[in-house]
C-alpha cells in the first residue's frame, strides 16, 4: 500500500479528514508528531509527503526546532517530484524553499469559513482542475505568503490573502487554508482571542457547519486526485 508520511507541527494539528480521505483512497498515512520531540527521518523514503499547519514562520528554528529536518524532507520530495501537499505553514514552507515570501502578522488576518477563489490557471491543474468556481474552507492565520516562488502556477485566492493555493513544479502543492478540518475544529479555537479579533466563535461555526456540504465535496476531490498521483508515482 502506498504510503504518506505527515509531519505534524501542532498539538491539534494533525491530517484530519484529509487523511481519512487518503486512507479511503488506497494510501496510508504515517504521522509524526514533530512538535513533541519525535524524530523525523533524515531520508525522504515515503512515496509523498504532507507538512502540516502550526503558529510558526518556515524559518521559526528557535520555536520549533525540527523545521530544519521538514525543510530537508520537502527540498527531497522536491528534487526527486515526490508528491508533496503543503498545508498553511506547509504551504507557507513550500513557498520559501522555492524561492518566494513570506511575512508574519501580514495585515490581512482571516478566520473560519472564507470563499476560495478558483483561478484559471487550476482549471488545467491535477488536483484542483474542475473545482467550482468558488469553495469554502476554514482559515485561521495572520501570516502570510507575499510572494509566489519563481514558476510557480497560482491557482487560487482571496482578497485579503491572494496566495491561497499554488503548484510548484508538476507534484508540489501549497495551501494557505485548511482542508483537513470540519467545522468542529472551531469549537477548539481560544475564545478570548477569538473575541479581541472581533469574532464570534458561535457564528463563525454555523458559517462553517453551512459551507461544510460543498468544502467536503471538493477537498475530498483533492484528496484523492493526490493520493492517484501518490500511487501513480509508486507504479
Amino acid at each position: 500500500m502506498p504510503r504518506v508520511l505527515a509531519v505534524q507541527n501542532g498539538m491539534k494539528g494533525g491530517p484530519g479528514r484529509f487523511g481519512e480521505w487518503l486512507d479511503a483512497a488506497g494510501v496510508a498515512v504515517d504521522v509524526i508528531t514533530a512538535f513533541d520531540g519525535s524524530p523525523l527521518p533524515s531520508r525522504l523514503a515515503h512515496d509523498g509527503l504532507i507538512v502540516l499547519g502550526g503558529g510558526y514562520l518556515p524559518d521559526d528554528d528557535d520555536k520549533a526546532p525540527w523545521l530544519p529536518a521538514t525543510r530537508a524532507l520537502v527540498e527531497q520530495a522536491l528534487a526527486r517530484s515526490v508528491p508533496f501537499f503543503g498545508i498553511c505553514l506547509g504551504g507557507q514552507m513550500l513557498a520559501s524553499i522555492g524561492g518566494g515570501k513570506v511575512l508574519g502578522d501580514a495585515g490581512a488576518p482571516e478566520h473560519g469559513s472564507t470563499s476560495i477563489t478558483m483561478r484559471a490557471e487550476a482549471a488545467g491543474d491535477p488536483v484542483f482542475g474542475g473545482l467550482p468556481a468558488a469553495v469554502p474552507a476554514i482559515e485561521n492565520h495572520i501570516d502570510a505568503i507575499t510572494a509566489l516562488p519563481p514558476g510557480a502556477v497560482w491557482l487560487a485566492e482571496t482578497e485579503r490573502c491572494p496566495y491561497q493555493a499554488f503548484r510548484l513544479g508538476g507534484r508540489a502543492w501549497g495551501v494557505q487554508f485548511h482542508p483537513e478540518v470540519g467545522p468542529e475544529r472551531i469549537r477548539q479555537w481560544d475564545a478570548e482571542y477569538t473575541r479581541r479579533r472581533g469574532l464570534d466563535l458561535d457564528q463563525l461555526y454555523a458559517a462553517a457547519v453551512a459551507d461544510d456540504p460543498l468544502s467536503t465535496a471538493a477537498w475530498s476531490t483533492v484528496a484523492s486526485r493526490f493520493a492517484a498521483l501518490v500511487k501513480e508515482g509508486r507504479a
